[in-house]
């Protein structure tokens, strides 16, 4: 159902001074490209693994616009479910709005609907983005929270006039949002700051040992644990290196820059490309994932570089 932004202001401690991030806004950008380097056998497998997730919450979680609970009891949006779901196989779709969740992967028609696309649904009559998103399990069926009465359900999209009358699309997230196979070295710096979200502690210096970090710090490290030398952990320097590449070309492990003033070309603060509209940015609270649909990120946004 329609969705309740879960709002996170974020403060960024980059060492450049604090800094918010304001409540999210959607805007239009195009799909991404299907990743020619998984094998169909693979994304089948992320499909089922998937399935058995969201199938495992059910009677375990309730519906709620207001809380996202991710401890049981569970407590989700139809929209942060699926998210929370992908995250939990270790596929992240970087947000729980429905509207961003359909500019992601690629369009796929619904008589070609396969095992873990997202199947999005339009009730309200004004806007022009989805209010309500399940995931395709097979046999015509999608796993969604439906509601406050039914909570997690599986649905014959065939059983109600709502789900033919109401159907706005469906994505195909499966392999965009893969790793490649073999991975290549955009795909290990984004796995390496993945698999450190959790263990590193954001402030104002740098010490490895301790794995704290400044924004450009943690950055840096990534860099290095992937045997690239980026040479700095001052952001306007790291900014002035690597080779500049357009927004429309970005590729997993570009870093990414932005300024909190609009206009501004001085950056202060560093994101990682993830692939997929996705970027992996360093905050006071830790590291975050957000998409790049965001109106923030694209009113201040200032260039990208690419290190190999």
């Amino acid at each position: 159902m329609k969705k309740v932004l879960i709002s996170t202001t974020l403060t960024f401690t980059l060492g450049f001074g604090a800094l918010a991030v304001p409540t999210l806004q959607p805007t239009t950008v195009s799909a991404a490209t299907v990743n020619p380097y998984n094998n169909q056998q693979a994304v089948n497998a992320k499909a089922d693994q998937l399935i058995k997730i969201a199938k495992g919450l059910i009677g375990k979680a309730t519906y709620s616009q207001q809380e996202y609970k991710t401890s049981y009891p569970y407590k989700f949006a139809c929209a942060s479910f699926i998210d929370f779901v992908f995250k939990q196989g270790g596929v992240d779709l970087a947000t729980y709005n429905e509207d961003y969740m359909v500019q992601q992967g690629y369009y796929v028609p619904r008589s070609q609907l396969q095992k873990g696309d997202l199947v999005f649904f339009k009730n309200k009559t004004t806007g022009t983005d989805p209010d309500h998103v399940g995931m395709y399990i097979g046999d015509n069926k999608i796993i969604h929270m439906a509601d406050s009465k039914q909570n997690i359900v599986i649905t014959d999209m065939s059983s109600k006039p709502y789900y033919t009358d109401k159907y706005f699309s469906a994505r195909r997230v499966l392999p965009s949002l893969l790793s490649a196979n073999p991975a290549t070295k955009g795909d290990k710096v984004v796995s390496q700051a993945y698999t450190l979200m959790n263990k590193v502690t954001m402030g104002n210096t740098n010490n490895e040992s301790a794995l704290k970090f400044t924004g450009t710090g943690f950055v840096n490290y990534v860099y290095k644990k992937n045997g690239i030398t980026l040479g700095t952990t001052d952001i306007k320097q790291l900014m002035s290196k690597g080779t500049t590449v357009s927004k429309a070309n970005l590729k997993k492990g570009d870093i990414v820059f932005f300024n909190s003033v609009t206009g501004s070309k001085t950056p202060n603060m560093v994101a990682i490309y993830a692939g997929d509209h996705r970027i992996i940015i360093p905050s006071s609270s830790g590291i975050n994932t957000r998409v790049l649909f965001v109106d923030y990120y694209t009113q201040h946004y200032i260039t990208a570089k690419r290190f190999f």
